[in-house]
């Protein structure tokens, strides 16, 4: 019953900054660690930031560190993940998950995903 839903990709330009949001309904929807994982054309689909359901505590990627800060909403349903100083290796396809797992970076935890939406960053 749980479902997510990723907002707020487009299209900027390098240097430029963007944030998405990821809303969870359903049960129990705003105890979840919620995680950001993106698929870069030919790429594998790699971890980006999650936050965990209490606490709360943030982990990132390596590349994405310094850059990118995931946050939730005092509705605790609701996370979000500021992108700053996007550079074209940011361009992805963007998706939010939802469970209840320690291993924030490990895509195969998670239990709920979103559609996604896509980032495009170009000159």
């Amino acid at each position: 019953q749980v479902q997510l839903a990723e907002s707020g990709g487009g299209l900027v330009q390098p240097g430029d900054s963007l944030r998405l949001t990821c809303t969870a309904s359903g049960p129990r929807s705003g105890s979840f660690t919620m995680g950001w994982f993106r698929r870069a054309p030919g790429q594998e689909r790699e971890f980006v930031a999650a936050i965990s359901g209490s606490g709360p505590s943030t982990e990132y990627g390596r590349s994405m560190r310094g850059r990118f800060t995931v946050s939730r909403a005092s509705a605790r349903n609701i996370v979000f993940l500021q992108m700053n100083n996007l550079q074209p290796d940011d361009t992805a396809v963007y998706y939010c998950a939802a469970g209840t797992t320690m291993y924030m970076n490990v895509q195969n935890e998670y239990d709920y995903w979103g559609p996604g939406t896509q980032v495009t960053v170009s000159s």
